[in-house]
């Protein structure tokens, strides 16, 4: 098992007592969300709505993960179109620059859709929230889970 591999495997054990300890019983309706807020270091913007992130989620303990910003669907680098492959790469450019100061503060911190990544509020240092930003200047639509429309 390499250091990727076991931090995974500790992010998961965590995520699980948490969820244990601090959210409704499985029977509960309810979806498991952590309210946070947890803060994280930037380590390198993946694309217009993921960063990857090491967060301090214990005295002297961090971890490393994958976080989508909840609540959008930016353009993908992946797109057919070259139109979309543009935008995407406008997002990016975004949320790097949205990022720069390399703290953000993470909230509403849910499982993600695929293993090894989590859905999280992004707040800026300063206070901005990430989706928001990137809505208002439309690199972003309102995405809440279903099947994603094309850009193009």
């Amino acid at each position: 098992m390499n250091e990727l591999q076991f931090y995974r495997v500790l992010l998961a054990c965590l995520t699980a007592a948490v969820a244990t300890a601090l959210l409704p019983a499985p029977s509960s309706p309810a979806r498991e969300v952590f309210a946070g807020p947890v803060s994280a270091v930037v380590e390198r913007v993946i694309d217009g709505d993921t960063i990857a992130v090491r967060a301090r989620i214990w005295i002297d303990q961090e971890i490393s993960l994958i976080v989508r910003v909840r609540g959008i669907d930016a353009p993908e680098n992946r797109a057919d179109c070259a139109a979309e492959r543009a935008l995407a790469r406008r997002a990016t450019a975004y949320l790097t620059a949205a990022t720069q100061t390399g703290h953000v503060t993470l909230s509403e911190i849910s499982g993600g859709k695929y293993f090894g990544r989590v859905l999280a509020r992004v707040e800026t240092a300063e206070g901005r929230d990430v989706a928001k930003s990137l809505l208002r200047v439309r690199l972003a639509r309102p995405y809440q889970g279903r099947s994603r429309r094309p850009w193009c």
